[in-house]
């Protein structure tokens, strides 16, 4: 297949998935939570620190048992995570639809946790009381893909009803707050009504509930797939693919990706909690940090080249411009500028880094080398060497890192000085072409001899 051919069958794919209304809610409702978990993420490595004696140092000051302090608040957004998601996706669909997003994200909400299990029959205490309340386990880790299709369905429902004009209409005068409420009442009752018999239908199933029916036949086997070797390879090929054809790669792939990414990172900090070793490797600090330098098509090294031995003023130029924003790991200046869209010459390297770190990664991870990403979520800007060693807790990271970036510089080497060659030339014969223009517009005439 010639390159027509490539661009003929993955941009109408591509455009398709970054369009889709449904994706899109599912990508910016994660976003929306993404703040609070980085916050909750910045106490969990205060109060696991990857220091000897770091825990005993703190306690000499604050006291024994101070982590539990630190834990609240970790807990209070990785263990409710699900509750996070489905009022943000939620929220984030209403806004596709054009309808109050306020009351669209509230009703998701009380459907979610009308479905979601109250009493536990397996937990007796020991007056043979059976424990009633919700499992952070729902609330959670397990419960991601239900709030995923809970938000969508539910605010479906609540703009099916306000398109079909299903709404209490008050008279003019009466306060925005109040209209807006009575409006929303008759929609909000129609998805909870929907959801009502939901319920009714699967706690008389084998399943006994919705959560255990979304997770045994849909999160389980994906997040299983995510487990799989290819996972994070494909993730990253398609990644750089769409970016080649001018389609914002991450946005498109995250839409897919993204949800078995943090429901991954939920589990290594369930089995963390837990005292249990963590298992996922392909988590969302694994890709963010070990896949790509400096942005996708892990461009860092390509900056760096352009930046200190790049002969061409074009290049030179622009990787000096390029650097701050690629050390923050944003490098949509070169994408564009250098330029990696449609650019025949780079797509090679510009595809097969990130590919190529995800299995140098995979196997150092394999070996023993690094651990296993935890389930610390730190922004995706974090510089290169800081976001290893924050992730894993070990130095090697920040060595494995290194390796990978002079192994990325190494690859785009030959593909770059051929770039640069190439815009020497062009700026030499500019040069060439004005000093003759220059040497052609001179008069004798204007001389004058005294």
């Amino acid at each position: 297949m010639n390159m027509k051919g490539l661009e003929k069958f993955f941009v109408p794919i591509a455009d398709a998935l970054s369009k889709n209304k449904v994706l899109v809610a599912i990508r910016d409702g994660f976003a929306r939570a993404v703040p609070v978990v980085i916050v909750g993420s910045m106490f969990l490595l205060i109060s696991n620190f990857p220091i000897k004696g770091w825990s005993e140092m703190i306690a000499s000051f604050a006291g024994e048992g101070w982590e539990k302090y630190f834990n609240a608040v970790t807990a209070a957004t990785f263990d409710c995570y699900a509750l996070l998601s489905v009022i943000g996706i939620a929220y984030a669909y209403a806004r596709e639809k054009n309808v109050d997003r306020i009351a669209s994200a509230m009703v998701a909400l009380v459907v979610f946790l009308m479905i979601t299990p109250m009493k536990h029959p397996a937990f007796v205490n020991a007056d043979g009381k059976m424990f009633s309340g919700f499992a952070f386990s729902n609330l959670g880790t397990k419960g991601i893909f239900l709030a995923m299709i809970v938000a969508i369905i539910s605010t479906e429902i609540f703009a099916f009803a306000v398109k079909k004009k299903l709404v209490i209409k008050l008279p003019e005068g009466v306060p925005p707050a109040v209209m807006d409420s009575f409006a929303a009442l008759i929609p909000a009752g129609l998805s909870m009504l929907v959801f009502f018999f939901v319920n009714m239908l699967f706690v008389n199933t084998p399943y006994g509930n919705v959560h255990a029916f979304i997770y045994q036949v849909l999160q389980a086997p994906l997040v299983g797939l995510g487990k799989s070797q290819a996972f994070e390879v494909i993730y990253q090929f398609l990644g750089s693919l769409f970016w080649f054809f001018g389609i914002h790669g991450p946005s498109v792939t995250k839409t897919v990706f993204g949800p078995i990414h943090k429901a991954l990172s939920l589990e290594n900090y369930e089995l963390a909690k837990a005292g249990l070793p963590m298992t996922n490797v392909f988590t969302r600090a694994f890709s963010d940090f070990f896949c790509n330098f400096g942005g996708s098509g892990s461009t860092l090294g390509l900056v760096l080249m352009m930046s200190f031995i790049a002969k061409s003023k074009r290049l030179k130029t622009l990787g000096k411009m390029s650097l701050p924003a690629g050390i923050f790991n944003i490098n949509e200046p070169i994408i564009f500028g250098f330029p990696m869209v449609l650019n025949v010459n780079m797509a090679i390297p510009f595809i097969l880094c990130p590919v190529m770190n995800t299995i140098i990664a995979q196997i150092a991870t394999a070996v023993g080398f690094i651990p296993v990403t935890s389930g610390v979520q730190i922004a995706w800007t974090t510089p290169i060497f800081i976001s290893g060693y924050l992730t894993t807790g070990s130095f090697n990271a920040v060595i494995l890192q290194f390796c990978m970036l002079l192994a990325n510089m190494a690859v785009y080497y030959p593909f770059f000085r051929m770039q640069d060659n190439k815009y020497l030339e062009e700026e030499q014969r500019l040069a060439n072409e004005t000093k003759k223009d220059e040497l052609d517009e001179l008069s004798f005439d204007d001389l004058k001899l005294d």
